[in-house]
């Protein structure tokens, strides 16, 4: 049974920095894509980052901004936000792709994810 679970999430003030963490087990330790999501109060569910086939991907919104990485050694993978802005106030989730696919902003196409983690930016 896959497993993923956020952390990192919490209060900040515009500007500052956070990195969120995923932490995985089972088969999702071993997933082809890693990504990042996210959905504010009153919208729909986004892409933000993912690493996939050892490249990286961004919304545009967060590109130069945000980054994620990965931590094989630790079954984890991270998204460390920079500069944030009170439009980054959301929940983040994680979630995985086991096979490799063409798409990976498309949340549809994610086989599992995690609880999700608030982050909170205030102005």
């Amino acid at each position: 049974q896959e497993q993923l679970v956020e952390s990192g999430g919490g209060l900040v003030q515009a500007g500052d920095s956070l990195t969120l963490s995923c932490s995985a087990s089972g088969r999702a330790f071993s997933a082809y894509t890693r990504g990042w999501f996210r959905q504010a109060p009153g919208k729909e569910r986004e892409f933000v980052a993912a690493y996939s086939g050892g490249m990286t991907h961004y919304l545009n919104g967060v590109r130069g901004r945000f980054t994620i990485s990965i931590d094989s050694a630790k079954n984890t993978w991270y998204l460390q936000m920079s500069s944030l802005k009170p439009e980054d106030t959301a929940v983040y989730y994680c979630a995985v792709q086991f096979t490799g696919r063409p798409v990976v902003d498309r949340e549809t196409l994610y086989d599992a994810w995690g609880q999700g983690t608030q982050v909170t930016v205030s102005s």
